[in-house]
């Protein structure tokens, strides 16, 4: 028998949707699907895009298609602690809560701290999840990295233990990594990178996503945490969180900008400064605003180009009116999951409009 299958968000005409079912009758086999074009709600997105909490945000396209995105543990309401939340979405506007990475019982043990800042990769040449995460307490003396990895994007993850910590490394602060792969065949080369306001370091690691390799080396200095480096057109864009991240609506966290020619650096602002000087910001690119109502934007995750050929930066905002989860000042800083758009200009640098978050509609991505 033919099934009607409806995909519209309208409801078909009355008369229609009788013929439909008169003409399914006819024949034994096969399933009718009916189409419309994508109503406002598919077309448009504003800020916030998840809430209450998302913090330092990481995101993959999973095999099944969906979009799955990653954030640091927190308690989102009274009794509901999120040991690194996970949602998912099919087109990064409209997002709904999937599981935990962890549980009590499967968290991270070799480390008494919190699971921050998830980095989400897919290695394609096992299908596996692997995710990258920090393990640090406020004020920790010796936090660290670890990786977990599974079959599935939405877990369980299993713990494949430390990759580093501050002694092992020689780099106090050892938080916030950063997974990349570049290259391919014999040029193929896979680093991670790490820091938080004690310099941003380097290190080549092997293919079981765990073995750091070479020396380190550094790129940029104590003015930076939450790297990302995004490859475009031969060149290595950084993007780093400045400030503190977790002070309310008083939060003055920032994100800025700095390009290399080859991924070990050097890592130079527009006007050519190094940004492996201390104290020396990148360019800036996103800033916060009690005007638009979003202060402290910062820790992006990647960038996608949708298949328009437009570009979106996924990040964590505070809401000026809203800043405290649980409301509660003397707790933690809320910090929804925002997006926005990335428009790369004649001079090849990149920008978001007015440097700061949007509060109103936006046109959304694109996904085939």
């Amino acid at each position: 028998m033919r099934k009607i299958i409806l995909t519209s968000l309208c409801p078909l005409p009355a008369l229609l949707l009788l013929m439909v079912v008169a003409c399914s009758n006819k024949n034994g086999d096969g399933d009718l699907y009916w189409t419309d074009p994508p109503t406002a709600a598919d077309t448009l997105y504003q800020n916030p895009l998840f809430e209450p909490d998302l913090a330092d945000p990481s995101f993959v396209r999973a095999s099944d298609g969906w979009f799955y995105a990653y954030g640091t543990q927190n308690t989102w309401a009274q009794g509901i602690e999120r040991i690194t939340p996970i949602v998912r979405s099919k087109n990064l506007v409209k997002w709904e809560y999937v599981a935990d990475a962890f549980t009590q019982a499967s968290k991270p043990s070799w480390h008494d701290g919190g699971i921050w800042a998830p980095q989400i990769v897919l290695n394609t040449d096992n299908g596996f999840y692997y995710l990258y995460y920090s393990n640090s307490k406020w004020g920790d003396s010796n936090p660290g990295v670890g990786v977990a990895r599974s079959q599935y994007p939405y877990g369980p993850f299993e713990d494949m233990g430390k990759v580093l910590d501050a002694q092992s490394s020689g780099v106090p602060n050892s938080i916030d990594q950063f997974y990349i792969q570049i290259g391919s065949g014999r040029t193929k080369h896979s680093y991670l990178f790490w820091g938080s306001y004690a310099g941003i370091w380097g290190q080549e690691i092997s293919s079981d996503m765990k073995t750091l390799t070479g020396e380190k080396f550094k790129i940029a200095g104590n003015g930076f945490e939450g790297t990302y480096i995004y490859p475009k057109d031969g060149k290595f864009w950084y993007f780093g969180s400045n400030g503190n991240c977790c002070e309310g609506p008083n939060s003055q966290y920032r994100l800025s900008v700095a390009v290399a020619d080859n991924i070990r650096g050097p890592y130079k602002t527009k006007d050519g400064k190094d940004i492996i000087d201390n104290g020396q910001e990148g360019t800036p690119f996103l800033q916060g605003s009690s005007a638009v109502g979003w202060v402290g934007p910062g820790h992006n995750a990647e960038i996608v180009r949708d298949d328009r050929g437009r570009y979106f930066i996924l990040y964590h905002a505070i809401s000026f009116s809203d800043p405290w989860l649980m409301n509660n000042p003397n707790g933690a800083t809320r910090r929804p999951l925002m997006m926005d758009e990335i428009i790369w200009g004649n001079d090849g640098w990149p920008a978001i409009e007015n440097g700061t978050p949007s509060s109103t509609r936006k046109t959304a991505p694109y996904f085939e």
